[in-house]
């Protein structure tokens, strides 16, 4: 029994020495542990790691705005002949569509006196103004004195609050 006694006694000063280390760390320590320190470093890692993935997020969609750009631009040039027709088109709302893109109303109405085909780009913005996608919309043979409707899919999911304006629009 002796002997179940001098364990019993030696399991109590260990539980007892072991709170007593615990004692001694608090949260009001300033850190200069070396746990401590690994634990900044690793939080300052963990916050230059999201930062770079929100700067290479943020090169990404400039580099797919800057591609949707220069395609809706080299689409434009190929229009032989084309009138500024930015006074016969109108938008509606924009919406999201079912597959997360951002959509909107396109409505052409023709004021000249021969069928006309249209040409459009689309800029998709977001509340501070900023640029977020361009799409190219193609009407074909509006009658004359008719009107024609489309819509102007984004090429990408956009979220937030998106706004859509004719930047450009030509009849040919």
């Amino acid at each position: 029994m002796g002997r179940k006694v001098s364990r019993c006694a030696a399991a109590w000063v260990a539980v007892m020495l072991g709170c007593a280390g615990l004692t001694g760390c608090s949260s009001d320590e300033s850190p200069s542990s070396p746990e401590s320190s690994a634990a900044a470093a690793v939080k300052s890692k963990a916050s230059s790691v999201a930062s770079a993935a929100n700067s290479a997020a943020a090169s990404a969609v400039a580099s797919a705005v800057a591609s949707a750009s220069a395609e809706a631009s080299a689409a434009l040039e190929k229009v032989k002949g084309g009138l500024d027709a930015k006074a016969d088109i109108s938008l509606g709302s924009v919406a999201t569509g079912s597959d997360g893109k951002a959509q909107v109303p396109v409505n052409v109405a023709n004021h000249d006196s021969k069928p006309r085909s249209y040409t459009l780009l689309v800029n998709f913005k977001d509340q501070s103004d900023n640029l977020l996608d361009v799409v190219v919309v193609q009407v074909p043979e509006v009658a004359a004195g008719g009107t024609a409707h489309a819509t102007a899919r984004s090429n990408r999911d956009l979220t937030g609050t998106v706004t859509a304006e004719v930047s450009d629009a030509l009849r040919y």
